[in-house]
């Protein structure tokens, strides 16, 4: 069984205690162990690396490259992982796959992608505390949750799950346009909180990272069975 066709080989219907005990051994478990290795790249930044500060000078030569077309540019590039937006639009999305498809535990990953994703991030940002890069910001944001990413982890969260849900789509032409659109949506928030001087790089690095580990654990989550699959047929 392949990972990518994992949902086609075995679309048969899982009873609810077999998704929440897959839930808690696929996805919640690994996932404790991905925050406990955030938190550990995050110790070594701020105490054996001192907080990387030579980061600061990529933060600054952002800012000296800024011009008001870019600042209003990136505004908008940012907002694709503001909070509200990613939930609304995976929420959406995930609706429209119950709809399409009536499987409701399918429906459950891009959700399960960015509940992840915020799960890691708000607990490994409270618990590193790394300060913000000593450059103007051009938004209102707290400022010692700069590690990890939250904007990009939940845009990497939400496009990567998004990514693989569209290798189903038959039409190879649609297929292709929204795994392109997918992919470069995450690269853009990454450009723009970068220029913005909201994050590091190691930021946005481990944000990417835990985007799209989350992605793959929701993409994952439920044990499939070929067998099941080919017994159908």
């Amino acid at each position: 069984m392949s990972f990518l066709t994992r949902w086609d080989d075995d679309p048969s219907r899982p009873g609810v205690r077999e998704v929440l005990r897959d839930l808690a051994v696929r996805a919640v478990l690994p996932g404790v162990l991905v925050f406990a290795v955030v938190c550990a790249i995050g110790w070594v930044i701020m105490e054996p690396l001192r907080g990387l500060e030579s980061e600061n000078d990529v933060s600054r030569w952002f800012q000296d490259r800024r011009t008001p077309t870019g600042e209003t540019i990136t505004k908008f590039m940012s907002m694709i992982g503001n909070t509200e937006y990613v939930i609304a639009v995976g929420v959406l999305v995930a609706l429209v796959v119950l709809w399409r498809t009536r499987a409701w535990w399918f429906a459950l990953v891009p959700i399960l992608a960015i509940s992840l994703q915020a799960t890691i991030f708000v607990i490994a940002a409270y618990v590193v505390g790394r300060p913000r890069p000593t450059v103007e910001r051009l938004d209102p944001t707290p400022p010692t949750s700069s590690y990890p990413s939250g904007h990009v982890g939940a845009s990497t969260a939400l496009y990567v799950s998004f990514v693989l849900m569209a290798t189903r789509l038959p039409n190879p032409v649609v297929r292709r346009v929204v795994i392109t659109l997918c992919v470069v949506a995450p690269l853009l928030v990454t450009f723009a909180r970068l220029y913005r001087g909201a994050h590091h790089v190691t930021d946005v690095l481990v944000g990417l990272a835990n985007g799209i580990v989350c992605a793959l654990l929701a993409w994952g989550y439920l044990r499939r069975d070929p067998a099941k699959g080919q017994s159908r047929a």
